[in-house]
C-alpha cells in the first residue's frame, strides 16, 4: 500500500515540476517579446532626422472622397495604396470572363429606389457616374448612352441594377443621360448621335459605346457590355415579347458598337421624329457596310422591361416605313456627321452625367389622308 502511494506521489510531483517549467518558458517568451516592444518604442526617437507629422486628410479613408462614402461592400478588390513619390502600381489586364459574375439575377421594379440608396451602394462610382477597377487594366473604356426625357423613375432602377452589374464585369465606365429639352416629339436616335460625340468631348479615350433605353434591366450579368469585332445586339430576349426577338432584323432596345464601327455606319439617324424605324435603319447600315451584328446566347440575353404609359409626344412615325427603304440613300447624307443641336446643361450627379439638350423640332408631317 506504502508503495502504491508513494508511487502516486512520485507522478504528481512529477507533473506540478513541469507545469512550472512550462510556466517559466511562457513567461521568458512574454519577456523577451515586451522587451523587444520597448526597444521599438524607444528607437523612435534615437533615429536620426526629425520625426514626420502626417496631415490629417492623409490618414483619412480614401472612401471620403467618394460622394456619400461607405465601406466597400462589393466584394471588389480595394486601390492597392502608393506611397508618396513612387510610381503607381502596374496592374494586370483585366480577365475576359470575370470571376465575380453572379449569373442569373432577380429583377423587380416595386421596392422604392431613392437616389440616396443607390449611391450608398456604390462607393466606387465617382461623380459623373464614372468607375475604373482597382485591380485590373480594362481593355476598353465604355460610355454607356441613355436617351431620355421624364424616365426619372425608371432612370433610379436602371442605375441601381447596372452599377453594380458593369462594375462586377470589371469595366471602366461613364454613364451619360441625354436629356432631350421641350416637349416636342422624341428623336431617340439623335440623341444617341449627340451622346456619342459629348462622351467624347469629355474623355477622347472612349473606344466602345452601349446604347441603352432607361426602360431594359439585363436579367444576367454574363451579358458582358464590351465591344468586339462587330457590332453587338444585347437586348435579344425581351419579356415584353415572350423572350425572343420580334422579328429577325430587330436592333433595338440595347446595342453596342465601337468607335470605328459607329463611325463606318457614319452614326445613326437623324430624322425618325417619334417612335419606331430608327433601329431597323441602323440595321440596315450595318448590312451595307458588310458587317455582322453578333449576340449573345438566349439564355443570358434576357431583359425586363419597366412598365410604363407611352409618351404622347413619342407617336409612331406615320413615314417610318419609307425612309427604312432608302437607308441606302439616305446613310451618307443623314447621321452624325451633319448632326445639329445645342447644349443647354452639363451636370454631373454622383452616380451619372446629365446632359440636357435642344436637338430642334421635328418637320411638319402631312395629315394621314
Amino acid at each position: 500500500m506504502s508503495r502504491l502511494l508513494g508511487g502516486t506521489l512520485e507522478r504528481v510531483c512529477k507533473a506540478v515540476l513541469l507545469l512550472c517549467l512550462l510556466h517559466f518558458l511562457v513567461a521568458v517568451i512574454l519577456y523577451f517579446d515586451i522587451y523587444a516592444q520597448h526597444l521599438a518604442f524607444f528607437s523612435r526617437f534615437s533615429a536620426r532626422g526629425p520625426a514626420r507629422v502626417l496631415h490629417p486628410a492623409a490618414s483619412s479613408s480614401s472612401n471620403c472622397s467618394r460622394p456619400n462614402a461607405t465601406a466597400p461592400s462589393s466584394g471588389l478588390a480595394e486601390a492597392p495604396s502608393v506611397r508618396p513619390g513612387s510610381s503607381a502600381p502596374i496592374l494586370p489586364p483585366c480577365p475576359d470572363s470575370p470571376p465575380g459574375l453572379v449569373g442569373r439575377l432577380l429583377i423587380e421594379f416595386t421596392s422604392p429606389m431613392p437616389l440616396e440608396r443607390v449611391q450608398r451602394e456604390n462607393p466606387g462610382v465617382l461623380l459623373g457616374g464614372r468607375y475604373t477597377p482597382p485591380d485590373c487594366t480594362p481593355a476598353q473604356t465604355v460610355a454607356v448612352i441613355i436617351p431620355f426625357r421624364h424616365r426619372e423613375h425608371h432612370l433610379r432602377y436602371w442605375l441601381h441594377y447596372l452599377h453594380p452589374i458593369l462594375r462586377r464585369q470589371r469595366l471602366r465606365y461613364g454613364i451619360y443621360v441625354i436629356n432631350q429639352h421641350g416637349e416636342d416629339t422624341f428623336n431617340r436616335a439623335k440623341l444617341l448621335n449627340v451622346g456619342f460625340l459629348e462622351a467624347l468631348k469629355e474623355d477622347a479615350s472612349y473606344d466602345c459605346f452601349i446604347f441603352s433605353d432607361v426602360d431594359l434591366v439585363p436579367m444576367d450579368d454574363r451579358n458582358l457590355y464590351r465591344c468586339g469585332d462587330q457590332p453587338r445586339h444585347f437586348a435579344i430576349a425581351m419579356d415584353k415579347f415572350g423572350f425572343r426577338l420580334p422579328y429577325a432584323g430587330y436592333f433595338g432596345g440595347v446595342s453596342g458598337l465601337s468607335k470605328a464601327q459607329f463611325l463606318r455606319i457614319n452614326g445613326f439617324p437623324n430624322e425618325y421624329w417619334g417612335w419606331g424605324g430608327e433601329d431597323d435603319d441602323i440595321f440596315n447600315r450595318i448590312s451595307l457596310t458588310g458587317m455582322k451584328i453578333s449576340r449573345p446566347d438566349v439564355r443570358i440575353g434576357r431583359y425586363r422591361m419597366i412598365k410604363h404609359d407611352r409618351d404622347k409626344h413619342n407617336e409612331p412615325n406615320p413615314q417610318r416605313f419609307t425612309k427604312i427603304q432608302n437607308t441606302k440613300l439616305t446613310m451618307k447624307r443623314d447621321g452624325i456627321a451633319s448632326v445639329r443641336y445645342q447644349v443647354l446643361e452639363v451636370s454631373r450627379q454622383p452616380l451619372f452625367t446629365n446632359i440636357t439638350v435642344d436637338i430642334g423640332r421635328p418637320p411638319s408631317w402631312p395629315p394621314r389622308g
